[in-house]
């Protein structure tokens, strides 16, 4: 491997030290020119090794740090991706910006993470505006607005490539990334059948979410296959929340000595709202009820007794998004066309104490 061999002076003379150095310092240190500087910078491909090699052994010489402004200014690339989210559960957008964060630092991007409210009236315009504002290399929408026709519409008239996380309408439209969520809950459900269960109850995620159709379908499947109906009083609809959850239990435990055995909520937060409220009302879990979560969130092995839920790997999903974007962004010319792109990840199902055998 070469390596860049320099006297402490000819690296201040560079502009190394206390200098600030510029992209002509790194060229004329590595023997280059500035074009090839910036393919190396920028992570782009058919850059012979050797050479990527010298261009950071030399910029890492000089503490040099490519300028985003100089860079966006240089180019038709602004080196930003948008992640648009409106989502309760904090966790969720914490893996999801994490996830994107990790990829983007590899290619020398920054993100733009903006919340916005899927209930605005003016939801279209707002993001169109956004759009409008800020230049940016590719947009990630995630449920639900990643389901919405106005947002999709708004996206699609400025002409910023984007990939979709989890979505569940217009197949096809876009680039994707998911994971198997009717899968899931269909595994989940069995693993409750397995430990005897046959009186499952199930608490549905937010109606807007393509996701919590999806697991409800899956827990739907399984029963069925079972010879099973469930009965329509345990079956509740949630919102992926905590006080949704707690809603959900007031209504199920109302009746203590009709109690399903075991009870499937949608996602984490609202399991964590039924247990909160069984504890408060004396019902015993898992001794009375099982209760079971989705996502796997940081709570689940916070809260006794620890949850038995399905590991969603949001962070993963985040990055794949992220990569999907990138890799056309940087002149990838093995990427194939973005709406051709769609990638299946794995999920787990991760059994503690909040379940077991009837």
């Amino acid at each position: 491997m070469t390596q860049i061999k320099v006297s402490a002076d000819r690296v201040k003379e560079l502009g190394g030290g206390n200098a600030v150095s510029t992209i002509n310092d790194v060229a004329r240190l590595a023997g280059v020119s500035i074009k090839t500087v910036s393919r190396v910078m920028n992570n782009e491909p058919n850059v012979r090794e050797e050479t990527r090699t010298k261009v950071k052994d030399a910029a890492n010489l000089l503490h040099y740090r490519p300028n985003l402004l100089a860079r966006s200014l240089a180019g038709a690339r602004s080196f930003l991706i948008g992640l648009l989210y409106d989502n309760p559960s904090s966790s969720y957008v914490i893996d999801l910006q994490s996830g994107v964060i990790a990829r983007c630092r590899e290619s020398g991007y920054h993100v733009l993470s903006e919340p916005q409210d899927s209930l605005a009236p003016d939801l279209g315009r707002a993001i169109a505006s956004l759009l409008a504002t800020i230049r940016l290399d590719g947009v990630i929408l995630t449920p639900p607005l990643c389901d919405m026709a106005m947002v999709l519409e708004a996206v699609e008239a400025a002409g910023v490539p984007y990939v979709r996380v989890s979505p569940y309408a217009y197949p096809g439209r876009s680039a994707q990334v998911e994971m198997d969520d009717s899968l899931a809950a269909y595994k989940m459900t069995q693993h409750l059948l397995s430990l005897g269960h046959r009186d499952i109850g199930f608490v549905r995620g937010h109606p807007e979410h393509g996701s919590s159709h999806r697991r409800y379908d899956g827990f739907l499947q399984a029963m069925s296959e079972a010879g099973l109906t469930p009965r329509p009083d345990w079956i509740k609809q949630g919102f992926n929340s905590f006080a949704s959850g707690v809603d959900a239990a007031k209504a199920l435990f109302e009746t203590p000595t009709d109690l399903p055995t075991a009870l499937f909520a949608s996602n984490d937060e609202m399991a964590f709202g039924i247990m909160a409220y069984a504890q408060q009302v004396g019902i015993k879990i898992p001794d009375q009820v099982s209760v079971v979560g989705f996502d796997d969130t940081p709570g689940s092995t916070v809260i006794w007794p620890h949850l038995t839920t399905i590991r969603q790997p949001v962070v993963d999903l985040a990055y794949a998004a992220a990569d999907i974007l990138l890799s056309r962004a940087n002149g990838d010319d093995d990427a194939p066309v973005l709406t051709r792109v769609s990638r299946l990840l794995p999920f787990e199902l991760v059994q503690r104490d909040s379940a077991k055998p009837i």
